[in-house]
């Protein structure tokens, strides 16, 4: 796996679409990092363009001291070249295949033994096993999930970007699958819009509004303002 304590990722990008206009810059060097901010904040489109699957007006990104986007320089390191993976809320498996050959799809280059060892890895941390032979029309909404994680992973990224891939699961279920993720140590920008999640993991948390980012540091210290609330609601949840 990746060497989480070297890791570091560093983006100043500037968008604009349909009326939309991001403008962000940050810097993280941090395991586990959430991106938080409601609806229309500009999370996914942010993600997206990390990703490389949105080229940005203009801007630069840079991870662990390699150029992915340089405007100015005409960089474009395309998305599966970039040794980033990402997973969205719909696990966008490819219909035809297995669980397990979605997961082989991203690690056809290694030898036979390597892919098998690999996948079996990954079905064993997500607790998949009896998931391989099905097709994603046979599985559950958790359960293509599970799988979209696992596929995700097996090429070992540098690092993750998660769009709320757990926001459907019920409580038990996704503190489960988050407890897996946190347990390798891959570098990750995990999206939520939770304010009680987020309260609850206390990492590091990159909060977007309207396009900006508005404040960067520890949960408890960002989040501060919102105590009163998450209080409340974390008391009635119980």
């Amino acid at each position: 796996m990746p060497d989480a304590a070297a890791f570091h990722l560093s983006a100043s990008v500037r968008h604009r679409v349909a009326g939309f206009s991001l403008e962000a810059e940050f810097s993280i060097a941090t395991a586990w990092t959430i991106l938080f901010g409601p609806s229309g904040a500009g999370k996914s489109t942010l993600l997206r363009i990390l990703a490389g699957l949105i080229s940005p007006g203009e801007g630069q990104i840079h991870l662990n001291g390699r150029s992915l986007t340089d405007t100015n320089r005409k960089i474009a390191v395309a998305p599966g070249r970039r040794g980033i993976g990402f997973v969205t809320q719909q696990a966008a498996l490819f219909p035809h295949l297995t669980a397990r050959e979605n997961i082989a799809f991203g690690i056809r280059h290694l030898s036979a033994g390597q892919r098998t060892e690999r996948i079996e890895e990954l079905l064993a941390l997500f607790g998949a096993e009896p998931l391989a032979a099905r097709k994603p029309a046979q599985l559950s909404g958790g359960e293509r999930q599970r799988i979209a994680l696992a596929r995700a992973l097996a090429p070992r990224p540098h690092f993750l970007l998660l769009d709320e891939p757990l926001a459907a699961l019920d409580a038990a279920s996704k503190q489960t699958l988050l407890a897996a993720l946190r347990s390798l140590d891959v570098p990750a920008l995990y999206v939520s819009h939770d304010l009680a999640e987020v309260w609850q993991e206390d990492a590091a948390v990159l909060v977007l509004d309207a396009g900006r980012i508005h404040a960067h540091g520890p949960a408890r210290e960002v989040l501060a303002p919102h105590r009163d609330h998450l209080l409340r609601l974390l008391t009635t949840a119980r």
